[in-house]
């Protein structure tokens, strides 16, 4: 088939890549997006900011190329939102990201129909998923036009139309995930009755075309990044997983085609609906992973990610870190939560707190793993990693170790936009199977446990006492 131009839209940039039909990569363009973070736990994005990064990036990408494209396909954040106004597309609001806490409060209004929401949705009750953002533009910014997932706008822009997809839907506490169909109920709950939603697509369907990158071009294979990245990864039998280290690190794992809800405090979401079927997940989210690494930064222990594995000390002497700079998502949901180091003294280095905070991310996503295996009720022998931190051996390792799985490293940097990619060969190609959109990848590194399992399971039982004494706030009932 002929290339297509996959646009991955996330937090702290935007990629953009022409991808030919065996997932070669003709050409990347990445331009940062940066966030504003706030007090009281607000970040926020300027959308226009976010519209150039993916019209200038695709136009860069297009042109390096110097290929026809046969397709423009995006993946987005998933749950960032703003309001905008359908009649001209012009923002009336920032782009509120998934990590803004500030809607806590709406949560908390919301607290005794908690039950009712995780039954139709399979999500907590959080301010990490949209509906609450949307409430909260409502309340403290504007009633005016429309309120949407940042993909929605970012699509009308580029078509015309007003539409999302499934798995982006399905993150936004509105979706009947069984039906895969926005819910009455959950839209009065939330007091967005009578807003104007966006249309539910396959993440293998057509939904316009965009001039902006030149000729008239096909839009499809609409995907939230993670997902992207577990296709993009191949996940695609019931028990698999991939975990991506991002901003944050998101874990996945296929449930096939049952909108099973997670007991283990997981969120449960649709992965992708594509040729006629709809296939879902479990996730969970370390809400800081590379801001975490970039926290390190800013405070002058760290030059860049690329000295991790220099300053980081063989071990932490100690010291416990719990890096919930934004927050608490899975298992816990506690999004008031703030970070913690324990166990320092004089001695204490920059290495030691630098390796303290990357074995904290490490001991995170063995908690999503450990709830992952009780929710698919086998052991996960098998982890596959993707993104910027898999760079870090020291990281890897450690996630080796406390979660006892085997860690494979995605030999590309760009997992989400050939996962994106994929999507856009389904919606022009009625012929291709999902196993057949995507190639096979071998690793580019292994990680296998080398911590003795008894050592392993003393440091997990360590650091959940912090997180249990130190970040954890609840009033006593």
């Amino acid at each position: 088939m002929t290339a297509v131009l996959a646009v991955d839209q996330g937090t702290s940039g935007t990629k953009a890549m022409v991808v030919d039909g065996d997932d070669r990569v003709l050409s990347v363009a990445e331009l940062p997006v940066r966030p504003r973070y706030l007090s009281g736990g607000g970040v926020e994005i300027d959308p226009h900011a976010l519209l150039e990064s993916v019209v200038e990036s695709g136009r860069r990408a297009v042109a390096e190329a110097g290929v026809p494209v046969g397709c423009v396909t995006l993946a987005n954040q998933g749950e960032t939102v703003l309001a905008w106004d359908p009649g001209t597309g012009r923002p009336l609001t920032p782009a509120i990201v998934w990590q803004d806490r500030r809607s806590a409060p709406v949560c908390t209004r919301l607290a005794t129909s908690s039950d009712l929401v995780a039954r139709r949705t399979g999500l907590v009750l959080d301010p990490y998923f949209s509906a609450p953002k949307m409430r909260w533009i409502r309340d403290e910014l504007t009633t005016e036009g429309i309120v949407t997932t940042s993909d929605a706008w970012l699509v009308h822009q580029l078509t015309g139309e007003l539409v999302t997809d499934a798995s982006t839907a399905s993150r936004s506490l509105l979706l009947d995930l069984d039906t895969v169909t926005w819910d009455d109920e959950l839209l009065q709950l939330f007091g967005l009755a009578g807003e104007e939603l966006p249309r539910i697509a396959g993440c293998d369907e057509i939904v316009g075309k965009t001039k902006a990158f030149g000729a008239s071009i096909p839009v499809g294979g609409l995907v939230v990044d993670q997902q992207a990245a577990l296709l993009a990864q191949r996940c695609l039998a019931p028990g698999e997983a991939k975990c991506t280290f991002g901003t944050g690190a998101f874990l996945l794992a296929n449930l096939g085609e049952r909108a099973a809800r997670s007991s283990a405090g997981l969120a449960a979401s649709v992965a992708w609906r594509a040729r006629g079927d709809t296939v879902y997940c479990v996730d969970g989210q370390v809400p800081a992973a590379a801001s975490a690494v970039r926290w390190l930064q800013d405070l002058g222990l760290l030059g860049g990610p690329d000295e991790l594995d220099r300053v980081a000390a063989a071990d932490a002497d100690g010291v416990l870190c719990v890096p919930a700079l934004a927050g608490l998502s899975a298992p816990w949901w506690e999004p008031t939560a703030s970070a913690a180091l324990t166990g320092m003294t004089l001695s204490t280095s920059a290495g030691h707190v630098v390796r303290a905070v990357l074995d904290g991310i490490a001991a995170q996503v063995a908690e999503l793993v450990d709830c992952v295996a009780r929710d698919i009720g086998q052991p996960l022998p098998r982890l596959r990693v993707d993104g910027g931190l898999t760079r870090s051996r020291v990281l890897m390792q450690s996630v080796a170790d406390l979660t006892g799985a085997k860690v494979d490293v995605y030999p590309s940097a760009h997992a989400t936009a050939l996962g994106a990619a994929a999507f856009a060969r389904l919606s022009v190609d009625p012929r291709l199977s999902l196993a057949d959109a995507i190639v096979d990848w071998a690793p580019a590194a292994t990680f296998t446990p080398a911590l003795d399992p008894g050592a392993a399971a003393e440091f997990r039982a360590r650091w959940r006492s912090a997180v249990d004494s130190a970040v954890i706030q609840k009033e006593k009932r």
